[in-house]
């Protein structure tokens, strides 16, 4: 990096944002991580389901990324990215400090953040014994009382996904109807609780249950949740990038192509920001492949300036000697 611009600033230090780094620092192009520090799988006690990392923690995860991508001599710091201006080949990024980064282009993975419905003690348990994704979650709650809240579109899905992993589930409706299907639920000996959820009942450092707003209570031992997703991108708006809605209907995303790329020339995205259900896996695979087309563009702008310069210096002998007439005679 010089004078505070690089080749590449990556809004995102997850696993999407640090793998497209360690592509793009592998590929000795000068790249800025930037990250706020604020991980939406903080929660999470393992990474659950990453070939080779299965049981991780998340920091040591990411840890071992910043490693990585400082080692190629990418550069990372803390901070949070509140507007981004200009156009590709002259990104202006600007931070909450004052600090301002250009860059030709960029890498967002911001991830996305989980709107809980607004039902008392499920933010204090969320990540631990109130969950969202049997894939990240399922295993360790095996074969115990499992309350699916039916607060979303998928909420079939998710009670069918859970029951492979319990034989005591139920269906909890809330507010709502219950899922569409009550054959299959009833074959497969899923229960369905109606009634508004008044909230999650905790007895100590543990969730004992869910009470209902008629007093009933419900004993589980974990809830599974399906949340609203909505992506973290709100400092794009200046680039006219807006979040829309998700075809599953189970939030707000940013659309992209399959390398990546936004509706915006030079923006790229990875991870949960464009794809609201990939696991760590899948996000770091998609910054991978997303560093590594921004790099390629990179290498076509880079050339195409290269033959642009040589044509100049080609050109300029032939119109100096055109100026000075022929050589080998003297002017009269």
């Amino acid at each position: 990096m010089t004078n505070d611009s690089c080749d590449a600033v990556v809004i995102g230090g997850g696993a999407a944002g640090l793998n497209g780094a360690l592509m793009l620092a592998r590929s000795r192009r000068s790249v800025l991580v930037i990250d706020a520090g604020a991980p939406r799988n903080a929660p999470a006690g393992a990474v659950r389901g990453l070939f080779a990392r299965d049981g991780v923690s998340p920091a040591e995860l990411t840890g071992r990324g910043r490693d990585e991508v400082r080692h190629y001599g990418g550069e990372l710091t803390t901070g949070e990215v509140t507007t981004v201006t200009g156009a590709i080949g002259e990104f202006t990024v600007h931070l909450a400090d004052g600090r301002t980064v250009r860059a030709r282009r960029l890498l967002v993975a911001t991830g996305l953040v989980d709107e809980l419905p607004g039902v008392p003690g499920l933010r204090e348990r969320w990540g631990r014994d109130v969950v969202h994704c049997p894939y990240c979650h399922g295993w360790e709650h095996r074969d115990e009382a499992i309350g699916v809240l039916a607060s979303g579109p998928i909420a079939m899905h998710a009670a069918l996904l859970w029951r492979q992993l319990s034989a005591d589930v139920v269906v909890f409706t809330g507010d709502g109807d219950a899922p569409d299907d009550p054959e299959r639920l009833a074959a497969l000996g899923i229960r369905v609780v109606p009634g508004a959820v008044a909230a999650a009942e905790i007895t100590g450092d543990r969730l004992t249950g869910v009470r209902l707003a008629d007093g009933t209570l419900v004993s589980r031992d974990a809830l599974a949740v399906p949340t609203r997703m909505v992506a973290r991108t709100a400092f794009l708006a200046d680039l006219g990038l807006h979040p829309v809605p998700h075809p599953s209907g189970m939030g707000e995303h940013l659309p992209a192509d399959p390398f990546g790329r936004s509706d915006v020339p030079g923006v790229w995205l990875a991870g949960n920001v464009t794809d609201l259900s990939a696991q760590v896996g899948n996000a770091a695979a998609a910054g991978a492949t997303a560093g590594a087309h921004i790099n390629a563009d990179l290498v076509t702008e880079d050339a195409d300036r290269a033959v642009a310069e040589y044509r100049a210096r080609a050109a300029a002998p032939a119109r100096a000697t055109t100026a000075a007439g022929a050589p080998g005679r003297s002017p009269r």
